[in-house]
């Protein structure tokens, strides 16, 4: 059961969060972007935002193979470098440890991306590790019916 619905309660912090996640969509490819959301969703154990990242991809095209294979990506073929350097990016920021980015993950996504979209690749992370906390502390649960 939800404890609390943030956009009635906060509506203009909502909006604030709402504002990164429109600059996300913009800014970033949404191949990766569905991606990104997605393990970041998976190692926070939001089942709120697996369940509308998963089906959201899928809606746009994504295979089910490779959603499936984010939970593993490190050993799955199906993620092609920048993919790949995404991803990295996305698990360091999400399980950020005493000492940050490590430079090679860093490094990596350097290699593949362009300054730019390094930037926008961080703030899309962030968002949806803001959008995952968001649910954790509310509750929000996902629709049993489709």
């Amino acid at each position: 059961m939800s404890r609390i619905d943030l956009e009635a309660v906060a509506p203009a912090a909502y909006r604030a969060v709402l504002g990164l996640e429109r600059y996300g969509r913009e800014n970033v490819e949404h191949t990766v972007l569905h991606l990104v959301k997605l393990r970041a969703s998976v190692l926070n154990g939001c089942a709120f935002c697996v369940d509308m990242h998963s089906r959201d991809a899928l809606a746009a095209g994504e295979s089910s193979r490779r959603l499936f294979a984010v939970a593993a990506w490190h050993e799955a073929p199906f993620f092609d470098e920048r993919e790949r350097a995404a991803l990295a990016l996305t698990d360091a920021l999400t399980r950020l440890g005493d000492h940050g980015v490590p430079d090679e993950v860093w490094d990596a996504a350097a290699r593949v991306w362009s300054e730019k979209e390094v930037a926008d690749l961080v703030v899309a992370i962030a968002t949806i590790n803001v959008w995952n906390r968001i649910v954790a502390a509310t509750r929000l649960q996902p629709p049993v019916q489709e």
